[in-house]
């Protein structure tokens, strides 16, 4: 057993007044972030100084009592984004150090009324956020019912409230909760992600790719297409976007069901998973591959592997961006310069005549390079750990510990 951090999201059932005071908190977190982000940007404009958190926060306290309505939301959710304002500078700074310069993190924006993401967020303290059965209790709000589709369990750290694009009220409850580690397992394997299957592993299984925005897209378009022609104002265009918004949704929930499931299964039948370190930002450039490459979402997939690793005591091992994995010939490791042109999907090697399927191949080469990066590890020191994700002491191979590392990063 061992204590993580999880989010429970739930759909609320808000009455008219909850629903209004809801929106209300969202518009006083929305007006205090733009207010002090446009008063940080005049301070540094003039004076060349700018204002940390807790100044902001003391002068909070003033506003508040110059503007009454500030009064009659969450006082949470105002704290809560300042917060956010904070990190967002941390972040382009620490962005801007990092890359010299170049364009990365953006600087801080005003968030819009009728912006994608609507949210805001409270804090436990003194029993003012509670769940009993299907019943939430928040700040201001009371108890609110919601749609109970599992036990929420653990202790409660926070809630998100997120109004979506198609008028739902969703609450996303962090909680610290115990869970039951997945069974020790001796399998290694190597991944190969591509876009006509969703990934052949070292075993020679390939899964599917869904592709479930090039399913939807007709809907998709009548849709967008319904919205376009609707006249502004109309009732019938709040009707369209909500179909779009809709639409939007499916996509989405059917991508990260599949995404679950699938990581899931890879972790409970896995050790060692070896994957490719893929550069989607710089792939999704290429105008004809865009679309399905950010179809398909290997961030988000490689996301869920390495955070499910480290609850399950798992390994995820990247291997470098420009290792040829599907040029290298698995049996004899020379290199076919050849299989470069995406379209040959199977080559004998000219070498040692030995017949490989691209994507099988690949695997193949992914999990030996993956396991030579950790074997290598091995008397090294715990630096070569230094430059990937984090990983719980269970996950670390034997021979590692045995030479007397204790790394805390892997590659």
């Amino acid at each position: 057993m061992s204590s993580i951090q999880k989010a429970f999201k739930v759909t609320l059932i808000p009455t008219h007044n909850q629903e209004v005071l809801i929106n209300k908190i969202i518009g006083c977190a929305r007006y205090v972030y733009n207010r002090f982000l446009a008063l940080k940007k005049e301070l540094y404009a003039s004076e060349g100084k700018t204002l940390n958190y807790n100044a902001c926060s003391q002068q909070l306290t003033i506003l508040k009592k110059e503007i009454e309505w500030l009064k009659e939301v969450d006082k949470f959710a105002l704290q809560n984004s300042l917060k956010n304002l904070e990190t967002a500078y941390k972040n382009f700074f620490a962005d801007f150090k990092k890359i010299k310069g170049k364009k990365g993190v953006g600087f801080p924006k005003f968030k819009k009324k009728h912006g994608c993401k609507q949210s805001y967020k409270t804090n436990l303290t003194n029993g003012n956020i509670q769940v009993i059965e299907n019943r939430l209790k928040l700040p201001k709000l009371g108890w609110i019912k919601f749609h109970q589709s599992q036990d929420i369990t653990g202790k409660l750290v926070n809630v998100t409230v997120t109004r979506t694009p198609r008028g739902k009220y969703i609450a996303s409850i962090l909680c610290e909760i115990e869970i039951e580690k997945y069974p020790q397992v001796t399998q290694n394997i190597g991944l190969d992600l591509g876009l006509k299957s969703y990934l052949t592993t070292s075993n020679g299984e390939t899964v599917e790719n869904p592709k479930y925005y090039r399913t939807l897209h007709r809907k998709l378009q009548k849709a967008h297409k319904k919205l376009s022609r609707s006249v502004k104002g109309s009732s019938n265009r709040v009707k369209a976007k909500i179909k779009l918004a809709r639409t939007n949704d499916r996509i989405t929930n059917l991508r990260d069901d599949f995404l679950h499931k699938l990581s899931t299964r890879l972790i409970k039948e896995s050790s060692i998973i070896c994957i490719e370190d893929l550069r989607v930002a710089n792939m999704v450039k290429n105008r004809k591959l865009a679309l399905s490459i950010s179809d398909a979402s290997w961030t988000k997939f490689v996301t869920m592997l390495e955070y499910k690793a480290f609850w399950h005591d798992r390994i995820v091992q990247k291997v470098g961006t420009f290792y040829p994995s599907s040029q290298t010939c698995n049996s004899c490791k020379s290199i076919n310069p050849l299989v470069k042109d995406l379209k040959l999907r199977e080559w004998s090697c000219p070498s040692c005549g030995n017949y490989n399927l691209r994507d099988v191949n690949a695997s193949l080469n992914i999990l030996s390079e993956g396991l030579r990066i950790l074997t290598a590890a091995v008397g090294a020191p715990d630096a070569i750990y230094a430059c990937g994700e984090l990983v719980s002491p269970g996950a670390i191979p034997a021979e590692i510990v045995e030479a007397g590392i204790t790394p805390l990063l892997v590659v």
